[in-house]
């Protein structure tokens, strides 16, 4: 019942007018002081635990259920499911005790549970590096901010079997009372206006795919049916700080300090235009799911968009800073990778090899299809990494800097972006510094669109001809050469006509290819015909025919042939 009232479009927290902060007494040891430390919590956690400790007070305005409100339903799901009130009952102090240092198990309350994660650390889909930033304590203040947490089900029938004893009502109260009062500031309250069309996954933070209808409608996605993918609120910058904004370029593994740059000074270096298609990593991990339930929003194909982005090209950018000479940085300074830092604490990297190569077309951009960067995609400045996965493609960055070694957290070390084998379904022993993150992306297709272009009613059996579109695209800049498409399960194939996007130039293809293909399909019993799409690349790579060859618990990089069916009789 969790899942299914807390799944769709629907926002699962209200815009909260709040003034002030209410007063609260401890909510667990090292709770709010371990989230305040969070970089990807924030100024906003900071001010929480500030305002709190002055013992400040604020009203409240209507909204709609909090996370301690939801704590409170799940409590009573997990009751119906499991004795809780004949488990052993724990204090706040007893469970942080347990916070996994010195071997200790790892301990964590949510609703008025106590639950031993210890065995799922290393499985935490964000990373368990995130997840340990709450052993010992409530989990209730982090939820308050990865709000991702409410948008499944899975979370709770994962916990369902780790809890271990109930937390004493005493202590729940504090917990109740404390987050009474932080979820008065809440983090999502400017969050930008978003396009009604969009499909939401979850809205904070905000995760939405472009409806499967509106894919093939332009080559350039227009800017607000672009697909969003967030892992926090979106950061919001006052006029003062927009105009006080420097980009820091540091340079000091490369034995030079600091450069800063202000958004004039990038504006007047030589403007570069690049079309490239962006996708997420989890895009199509709903047709993983039908196979094997994977961790992660579950995405149709509508996690991909393309636009026109301007902006400088990093390499030079590097050099007015001081870098000299990308390849004997690397070769005789050790400098093998370039970091990205974000303004919401995101951190992720890429090989010195593509962000130096003047043809790899790496990019930090200030414009999207002609005009200024909107907030939900990057402003005031994102890297653009063409051909690589989204996720390197980092938003709103404050920060590059030159490192010998890849970016630190979850993006890039944890086990968000690891394809494990389809053998692995617990992460628990896996080697993840063994394991490469995901940078330069695969090949995919989707089919967009299906309509009969025959004449006549067809009827059970009958033979009728088909006209489908769709997309592809290859990463690292493969041109992709061919798409085929089969109406009979791979018996026999039809050559799909390569139209916008097919002229790309040769190996800097970062953009995707519309298609065409009419085809003979036999109708089914069902009164319907289904297709299915491949694509072929430069290198004549092609797209597995099924996605439990490539499955993996993440639901990374599902490039299996799209398959769709539509009703013509």
């Amino acid at each position: 019942s969790f899942g299914s009232a807390r799944t769709g479009s629907q926002p699962f927290f209200g815009s909260y007018q709040s003034s002030t902060l209410g007063a609260a007494s401890t909510l667990c040891p090292n709770s709010l002081n371990d989230l305040k430390h969070d970089t990807a919590a924030g100024v906003f956690l900071a001010a929480v635990a500030a305002t709190i400790a002055a013992g400040a007070t604020m009203t409240v305005a209507a909204c709609e259920p909090t996370p301690s409100q939801v704590g409170k339903e799940d409590f009573e799901a997990v009751q119906s499911e499991h004795d809780i009130d004949s488990m052993p009952l724990y204090s706040l102090e007893q469970v942080a005790v347990n916070d996994g240092l010195d071997g200790k198990p790892i301990w964590m309350t949510y609703g008025g549970v106590v639950y031993d994660v210890t065995d799922f650390v290393a499985n935490h889909p964000g990373g368990s590096e995130k997840i340990m930033t709450a052993a010992g304590s409530a989990i209730e203040p982090f939820w308050h901010l990865y709000r991702q947490h409410y948008a499944s089900d899975l979370p709770m029938k994962l916990m369902e079997h780790m809890a271990i004893g109930r937390l004493s009502d005493d202590d729940q109260d504090k917990i109740n009372e404390q987050m009474e009062a932080l979820e008065e500031d809440d983090p999502y309250a400017r969050e930008p206006a978003r396009h009604k069309a969009l499909k939401v996954h979850s809205d904070t933070p905000m995760n939405a795919e472009t409806p499967t209808r509106l894919l093939n409608q332009s080559y350039l996605t227009p800017t607000s049916l672009f697909y969003i993918r967030h892992h926090h609120p979106v950061p919001y910058l006052t006029d003062k700080e927009i105009k006080d904004y420097q980009l820091k370029v540091d340079l000091s593994a490369y034995g030079k300090g600091v450069v800063s740059f202000s958004l004039d000074d990038i504006k007047k270096m030589k403007k570069v235009e690049v079309v490239a298609t962006l996708q997420c990593s989890g895009n199509r991990r709903s047709g993983f799911n039908t196979f094997q339930r994977t961790s992660g929003t579950p995405w149709g194909q509508g996690a991909i968009s393309t636009a026109k982005f301007g902006g400088v090209r990093l390499v030079d950018l590097l050099k007015l800073a001081g870098v000299d000479d990308p390849v004997k940085a690397q070769e005789e300074g050790g400098i093998e990778h370039v970091r990205f830092h974000a303004l919401d604490g995101m951190m992720a990297s890429i090989g010195i090899e593509k962000a130096a190569n003047p043809y790899g077309d790496v990019l930090l951009v200030y414009e999207m299809n002609g005009s200024p960067l909107p907030r939900d995609h990057g402003f005031p400045l994102r890297v653009l990494v063409p051909g690589y996965a989204a996720v390197r493609n980092v938003k709103w960055v404050e920060k590059i800097e030159l490192s010998p070694t890849e970016a630190k957290g979850a993006w890039q070390q944890g086990l968000n972006y690891k394809t494990l084998p389809p053998c692995i379904s617990d992460a628990k022993g896996v080697d993840l510094k063994k394991m490469p993150s995901m940078t330069e992306t695969s090949l995919f297709s989707g089919i967009t669109k299906i309509e009969q272009i025959s004449d006549g009613k067809p009827n059970p059996g009958d033979r009728v001809t088909i006209r489908a579109s769709g997309w592809a695209w290859a990463g690292g800049g493969r041109n992709v050469v061919r798409v085929d498409i089969t109406g009979d399960n791979g018996k026999t194939w039809a050559n799909a006509k390569l139209k916008e996007g097919s002229d790309q130039k040769f190996g800097r293809a970062w953009a995707w290819v519309f298609w065409e293909c009419d085809l003979e399909c036999i109708v089914s019993e069902s009164g319907a015909v289904d297709l299915a799409s491949k694509a072929v690349d430069m290198a004549f790579n092609t797209q597995p025919e099924k996605s439990d060859h490539t499955w993996n618990v993440r639901g990374l990089g599902n490039n299996s042939w799209y398959r769709v069916q539509a009703r013509v009789a």
